[in-house]
């Protein structure tokens, strides 16, 4: 009768053991989730306005020598391949976030795929922010 109590007992601390680790996954899980959606949220209203400021560039490409008369020093050179770069850097975040979004798996259920896809939306939260800087520092100049 010990023997099946020591059983039962040991059995139950196994299970209570599992049941404990299941749970730190679980929260571990949702947090990283949670996490990856909050630095998606502050990244998305950028797309937008990437895309309006791709717009923009075209703009002022359009009207660069219009833009040359008013500031005749300006090395239209220069500031085509600038722009063209600023734009293309733009794009390619855009859809960085796009691609990201259409692979990403909500409904995954393992830590490591949470983990793994919270280290690529904090890189590309990166990437914005240092387009973001150089849209800025670029376009403040039109």
């Amino acid at each position: 009768m010990k023997k099946l109590a020591f059983l039962v007992a040991s059995a139950f601390a196994i299970t209570s053991c599992a049941n404990s680790s299941n749970t730190n996954n679980q929260n571990d899980l949702a947090k990283t989730q949670e996490e990856t959606m909050k630095i998606h949220d502050e990244i998305m209203p950028q797309v937008s306005i990437f895309d309006k400021d791709a717009v923009t560039i075209d703009s002022i490409l359009t009207n660069l020598s219009a833009i040359k008369t008013a500031k005749p020093d300006l090395d239209t050179t220069n500031t085509r391949q600038e722009l063209s770069q600023l734009k293309s850097n733009l794009e390619d975040a855009t859809d960085h976030m796009m691609d990201w979004m259409k692979d990403y798996s909500a409904d995954s259920t393992t830590v490591d795929y949470a983990n793994r896809e919270l280290t690529k939306v904090k890189d590309m939260k990166a990437v914005f922010d240092r387009v973001s800087k150089e849209k800025q520092e670029i376009l403040k100049k039109y």
